[in-house]
Formats: structure tokens, C-alpha cells, sequence
């Protein structure tokens, strides 16, 4: 008998994993026009009554990478070792973290801010986390990809649009996980933008892992966004990249996707009173 919880234990959360694995997919398929229609609005939405229009989606990435790269290249005169231009290896993650920002931050509030469509009428909740990281995607990847482009040449641009999509894939436990706690844990939503700004200057992006000391070096292990980075170097510019990289993101997303689809589910009867 000793043996038979465990086993229960892991066929749960197996169970548990592959509903987290299929559940946003079966969304998207189910709710492609609704989610098209819901995308439209929040891009639309998000610059209404402004001059420049859909312009400041871009614009706003913009500006900050300039102002980032004004402070890093021009002021702090940083360099990166290697034959990669330190402009280069900057916006091959800055850009991506920007994404990633955008998404996450927005996922926090996006069940309060689209309270109006289910309030008080029969809504499939479940879209709204996946809104974020569409809208996102839709803006940031063109920019990437032609950044990229310009950079590295054509097959960089391919290879950024699959590394969006990827990432965006990656983000859906994420996704799913802050939606539902940002709803209830209100809290959250003060303090996850400075984690969020925190966790920007301890990812190898506005410098190379190597220019760390190296007992700090050995804790980007623990901070999984690191991995995404070097991937994303890797694949763009040939920088090193070990298989732990590609391993310990894959394996938290596994971990993260049943807990997260299975935590939304059961706080989904209790949102409409939450907000």
C-alpha cells in the first residue's frame, strides 16, 4: 500500500500536466475569433484618442531600448568580448525581455480591466489570460524580427519569429498562473513590477554572463530567464549555449503547466465576485 500513493501521486499530477498541456491549445482552436476580436480591441484600445495611434506600440519599445543603449554604449562605454557588436547582443534580449515584461505585468491585471465582458454574461474566462501574451506577440515579433533581420541578415529574421513563438509558448503557465492570482492576491500587483525590474539587472542582457564574478555566475542556474537569454544568443549570434539551458526551462514549464491550468480552473467560479 506504501507504494500505491505515490504512484496515484504522480499519475495525478501527470493527469494534472497533460490538462495544463492542452487546455490553452484547445482554447485558441475554440475561441480563435473571439481571441481575434479581443486582440483587435486591446491594441486598438490601448492608443485610443492618442495622435500617433498604434504608433506608440511601437514607439514605446523603442524609446526605452534607445535610452538603454544611449546609457550602456555611450555613457557606461560598455563592450562585449567576441565578434558579436554589444548593440547586437543587446537587442537579441532586450527585446524578447520586453515581451516578456509587457505580457506578464498585463496578465496580472487583464481579468479586472476586461471585468466588463463577463460580469454579468455567460464568458469563456479562460481567453483573457492568453490575451496579454497574444497582443504582445503580435507587436513585439515584426520589431524583433525585423531587428534582426537587419542585424544577422534574413535567417535571423525566421529564426526570431520562431523564437517569439516559442517564448510565447513558454509564458502560457505563467500566464494562466499570475491571471488567477492577480485577480485574488491584489498585493501582486504592487510588488511583481519591481521583481519584474529586479530580475532584468540579474539576466545577462545589459552584459554578458562572463563579465560576473564567478560565484555570482553560478547562480544563473536558478534564474530561468537567463536560459532563455543564451538560447536566444545562440541562436542568433552562435554564442555558447549549454543543454542545461534549454533543459531547466523546459522542465519548470512542464512542472508549472498542471498547477497553474488546474489553479485557474478552480478559482474560475469565484473571479466575477473577486473582481
Amino acid at each position: 500500500m506504501s507504494g500505491v500513493a505515490p504512484i496515484q501521486r504522480f499519475s495525478r499530477f501527470g493527469a494534472m500536466t497533460w490538462a495544463g498541456l492542452l487546455g490553452p491549445f484547445r482554447v485558441l482552436a475554440r475561441e480563435r475569433q473571439l481571441l481575434g476580436l479581443l486582440v483587435r480591441r486591446d491594441i486598438i484600445g490601448r492608443t485610443r484618442g492618442t495622435v500617433l495611434g498604434w504608433v506608440w506600440m511601437l514607439a514605446q519599445p523603442a524609446l526605452q531600448v534607445v535610452a538603454f543603449w544611449f546609457l550602456l554604449d555611450f555613457v557606461l562605454r560598455l563592450r562585449v568580448p567576441g565578434k558579436v557588436a554589444f548593440i547586437d547582443y543587446f537587442l537579441t534580449a532586450m527585446l524578447p525581455w520586453l515581451f516578456i515584461s509587457d505580457t506578464l505585468n498585463r496578465c496580472l491585471s487583464v481579468l479586472t480591466e476586461f471585468s466588463s465582458l463577463y460580469k454579468r454574461t455567460v464568458f469563456p474566462l479562460k481567453v483573457l489570460p492568453l490575451l496579454p501574451g497574444l497582443s504582445g506577440c503580435l507587436v513585439y515579433t515584426p520589431i524583433y524580427a525585423a531587428t534582426m533581420g537587419l542585424l544577422a541578415g534574413p535567417g535571423a529574421a525566421v529564426q526570431a519569429v520562431l523564437l517569439m513563438t516559442g517564448l510565447l509558448v513558454l509564458l502560457m503557465p505563467a500566464c494562466y498562473l499570475l491571471a488567477v492570482l492577480g485577480c485574488f492576491v491584489k498585493d501582486l500587483r504592487q510588488a511583481f513590477p519591481f521583481t519584474l525590474n529586479m530580475l532584468l539587472y540579474l539576466t545577462p542582457i545589459l552584459y554578458l554572463p562572463e563579465m560576473l564574478p564567478q560565484e555570482f555566475r553560478e547562480l544563473l542556474v536558478v534564474n530561468p530567464l537567463a536560459d532563455v537569454m543564451a538560447v536566444f544568443e545562440s541562436w542568433i549570434h552562435g554564442l555558447p549555449v549549454t543543454a542545461g539551458n534549454f533543459i531547466r526551462p523546459l522542465l519548470l514549464w512542464l512542472l508549472s503547466l498542471g498547477p497553474a491550468w488546474v489553479l485557474f480552473h478552480r478559482g474560475e467560479p469565484h473571479i466575477r465576485e473577486a473582481v
